[in-house]
Protein backbone atom coordinates (compact mmCIF):
# COMPACT_ATOMS: atom_id res chain seq x y z
CA UNK A 1 0.00 0.00 0.00
CA UNK A 2 1.95 3.40 -0.60
CA UNK A 3 1.92 5.20 2.24
CA UNK A 4 -0.35 8.21 1.25
CA UNK A 5 -3.11 5.72 1.30
CA UNK A 6 -1.83 4.42 4.45
CA UNK A 7 -2.10 7.50 6.28
CA UNK A 8 -5.50 8.59 4.66
CA UNK A 9 -7.22 5.16 5.99
CA UNK A 10 -5.18 5.17 9.43
CA UNK A 11 -6.90 8.77 9.74
CA UNK A 12 -9.97 7.72 9.16
CA UNK A 13 -10.24 4.44 11.19
CA UNK A 14 -8.47 7.12 14.35
CA UNK A 15 -11.50 9.72 13.63
CA UNK A 16 -14.27 7.12 13.87
CA UNK A 17 -12.96 5.74 17.09
CA UNK A 18 -12.67 9.64 18.26
CA UNK A 19 -16.33 10.07 17.35
CA UNK A 20 -17.35 6.96 19.23
CA UNK A 21 -15.43 8.29 22.09
CA UNK A 22 -16.64 11.80 21.97
CA UNK A 23 -20.35 11.98 20.61
CA UNK A 24 -23.03 11.82 22.80
CA UNK A 25 -26.14 10.87 20.88
CA UNK A 26 -25.48 6.57 20.38
CA UNK A 27 -27.17 5.89 17.21
CA UNK A 28 -23.82 8.88 16.16
CA UNK A 29 -21.68 6.65 17.96
CA UNK A 30 -22.25 3.32 16.22
CA UNK A 31 -22.05 5.04 12.69
CA UNK A 32 -18.81 6.14 13.87
CA UNK A 33 -17.64 2.83 14.79
CA UNK A 34 -18.46 2.06 11.13
CA UNK A 35 -16.52 4.65 9.89
CA UNK A 36 -13.40 3.26 12.11
CA UNK A 37 -14.38 -0.15 11.23
CA UNK A 38 -14.33 0.30 7.40
CA UNK A 39 -10.83 2.15 7.65
CA UNK A 40 -9.48 -0.50 9.47
CA UNK A 41 -10.87 -2.73 6.79
CA UNK A 42 -9.07 -0.85 4.03
CA UNK A 43 -5.91 -1.31 6.22
CA UNK A 44 -6.25 -4.79 6.07
CA UNK A 45 -6.40 -4.80 2.75
CA UNK A 46 -3.58 -2.40 2.14
CA UNK A 47 -1.63 -5.38 3.80
CA UNK A 48 -2.91 -7.76 1.45
CA UNK A 49 -5.25 -9.60 3.74
CA UNK A 50 -8.35 -9.08 1.43
CA UNK A 51 -10.06 -12.29 3.61
CA UNK A 52 -9.45 -10.33 7.01
CA UNK A 53 -10.67 -6.82 5.11
CA UNK A 54 -13.48 -8.54 3.57
CA UNK A 55 -14.52 -10.38 7.28
CA UNK A 56 -14.24 -6.96 9.17
CA UNK A 57 -16.54 -5.19 6.66
CA UNK A 58 -18.76 -8.43 6.73
CA UNK A 59 -19.13 -9.55 10.40
CA UNK A 60 -18.20 -6.21 12.33
CA UNK A 61 -19.59 -3.97 9.81
CA UNK A 62 -22.38 -5.66 8.68
CA UNK A 63 -23.68 -7.65 10.79
CA UNK A 64 -22.04 -6.37 14.66
CA UNK A 65 -22.87 -2.95 14.02
CA UNK A 66 -26.39 -3.77 12.11
CA UNK A 67 -27.07 -5.54 15.65
CA UNK A 68 -25.85 -2.66 17.35
CA UNK A 69 -27.47 0.16 15.70
CA UNK A 70 -30.69 -2.51 15.91
CA UNK A 71 -31.20 -2.11 19.92
CA UNK A 72 -29.69 1.24 20.42
CA UNK A 73 -32.68 2.19 17.81
CA UNK A 74 -35.29 -0.73 20.06
CA UNK A 75 -34.32 1.00 23.34
CA UNK A 76 -34.76 4.42 22.39
CA UNK A 77 -30.89 5.92 24.13
CA UNK A 78 -31.38 9.45 24.79
CA UNK A 79 -28.69 11.91 24.60
CA UNK A 80 -26.60 11.36 28.18
CA UNK A 81 -28.03 14.30 30.27
CA UNK A 82 -25.12 14.00 33.24
CA UNK A 83 -22.11 16.12 32.00
CA UNK A 84 -20.03 16.64 35.22
CA UNK A 85 -16.60 14.77 34.81
CA UNK A 86 -15.56 12.43 37.61
CA UNK A 87 -11.74 12.47 38.74
CA UNK A 88 -11.69 9.35 38.87
CA UNK A 89 -12.69 8.29 35.58
CA UNK A 90 -10.61 11.03 34.19
CA UNK A 91 -7.72 9.79 35.61
CA UNK A 92 -8.14 6.28 34.31
CA UNK A 93 -8.07 7.39 31.23
CA UNK A 94 -5.42 9.32 30.89
CA UNK A 95 -3.48 6.71 32.87
CA UNK A 96 -4.63 3.42 31.02
CA UNK A 97 -3.79 4.79 27.75
CA UNK A 98 -0.29 6.38 28.97
CA UNK A 99 0.33 2.52 30.44
CA UNK A 100 -0.54 0.75 26.92
CA UNK A 101 2.08 3.68 25.50
CA UNK A 102 4.60 2.75 27.50
CA UNK A 103 4.21 -1.12 26.95
CA UNK A 104 4.54 -0.65 22.82
CA UNK A 105 7.70 1.59 23.27
CA UNK A 106 9.19 -1.18 25.08
CA UNK A 107 8.23 -3.84 23.22
CA UNK A 108 9.45 -2.10 19.92
CA UNK A 109 12.67 -1.33 21.47
CA UNK A 110 13.21 -5.31 22.29
CA UNK A 111 11.90 -6.42 19.26
CA UNK A 112 14.95 -7.05 16.60
CA UNK A 113 13.62 -6.90 12.72
CA UNK A 114 16.61 -7.23 10.96
CA UNK A 115 16.05 -10.88 10.22
CA UNK A 116 12.62 -10.39 8.44
CA UNK A 117 12.54 -11.42 5.35
CA UNK A 118 9.60 -11.18 2.36
CA UNK A 119 7.42 -14.10 1.28
CA UNK A 120 8.27 -15.77 -1.62
CA UNK A 121 8.80 -19.14 -3.44
CA UNK A 122 11.72 -19.51 -1.91
CA UNK A 123 10.53 -18.96 1.57
CA UNK A 124 7.92 -20.59 0.87
CA UNK A 125 9.59 -23.78 0.55
CA UNK A 126 11.92 -23.58 2.82
CA UNK A 127 9.15 -23.08 5.82
CA UNK A 128 7.80 -26.10 4.45
CA UNK A 129 10.77 -27.77 5.85
CA UNK A 130 9.95 -25.99 9.20
CA UNK A 131 7.18 -27.43 9.63
CA UNK A 132 6.92 -30.01 12.66
CA UNK A 133 6.68 -34.11 11.99
CA UNK A 134 3.44 -34.62 13.21
CA UNK A 135 1.49 -32.76 10.66
CA UNK A 136 1.25 -35.80 7.79
CA UNK A 137 3.21 -35.32 4.74
CA UNK A 138 0.71 -35.47 2.57
CA UNK A 139 -1.34 -32.92 4.29
CA UNK A 140 -2.85 -30.06 1.75
CA UNK A 141 -0.61 -27.33 3.58
CA UNK A 142 2.41 -28.97 3.29
CA UNK A 143 1.60 -29.70 -0.47
CA UNK A 144 1.03 -25.86 -1.26
CA UNK A 145 4.19 -25.23 0.81
CA UNK A 146 6.50 -27.52 -1.61
CA UNK A 147 4.72 -26.00 -4.59
CA UNK A 148 6.19 -22.47 -3.66
CA UNK A 149 2.77 -21.42 -2.94
CA UNK A 150 0.77 -20.18 0.45
CA UNK A 151 -2.08 -21.59 1.64
CA UNK A 152 -4.79 -19.71 1.87
CA UNK A 153 -8.97 -19.10 3.07
CA UNK A 154 -10.21 -22.16 0.16
CA UNK A 155 -8.63 -24.51 2.53
CA UNK A 156 -10.36 -24.06 5.35
CA UNK A 157 -13.66 -23.78 3.02
CA UNK A 158 -12.35 -27.22 2.32
CA UNK A 159 -12.04 -28.78 5.77
CA UNK A 160 -15.04 -26.88 6.87
CA UNK A 161 -17.39 -28.33 4.26
CA UNK A 162 -16.47 -31.37 3.91
CA UNK A 163 -14.83 -32.87 7.12
CA UNK A 164 -17.01 -30.54 9.61
CA UNK A 165 -19.72 -30.23 7.55
CA UNK A 166 -22.00 -32.21 10.29
CA UNK A 167 -21.55 -30.11 12.66
CA UNK A 168 -21.68 -27.08 10.44
CA UNK A 169 -25.48 -27.89 10.53
CA UNK A 170 -25.81 -28.57 13.83
CA UNK A 171 -24.51 -24.70 14.90
CA UNK A 172 -27.09 -23.58 12.14
CA UNK A 173 -29.84 -25.38 13.30
CA UNK A 174 -29.50 -24.43 16.70
CA UNK A 175 -29.25 -20.78 15.83
CA UNK A 176 -31.69 -20.83 14.36
CA UNK A 177 -34.07 -22.47 17.32
CA UNK A 178 -32.43 -19.91 19.62
CA UNK A 179 -33.59 -17.15 17.39
CA UNK A 180 -37.17 -18.64 17.08
CA UNK A 181 -36.77 -19.39 20.81
CA UNK A 182 -35.60 -15.74 21.36
CA UNK A 183 -38.49 -14.42 19.25
CA UNK A 184 -41.38 -16.48 20.63
CA UNK A 185 -40.71 -15.56 24.40
CA UNK A 186 -40.42 -11.96 23.80
CA UNK A 187 -44.21 -12.54 22.52
CA UNK A 188 -44.99 -14.23 25.58
CA UNK A 189 -43.79 -11.21 27.72
CA UNK A 190 -45.27 -8.65 25.94
CA UNK A 191 -48.56 -9.72 24.66
CA UNK A 192 -49.03 -6.40 22.56
CA UNK A 193 -46.21 -7.25 20.23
Amino acid sequence: MPTPFFYIFAIIMLAGGVGVVSLKNPVACALSMIVSFIGLAALFVGLNAYFVGILQVLVYTGAVMVLFLFIIMLLDLKKEENNEVKTPTLAAGIIIPLLLVLQLVAIFQTSDLGDFAPINKESLIAAEAEIPSEIAADSQIRKELKKGSLPDVNLIGQKLFTEYNFPLQVIGILLLVATVGCVSLSKKLNPKA
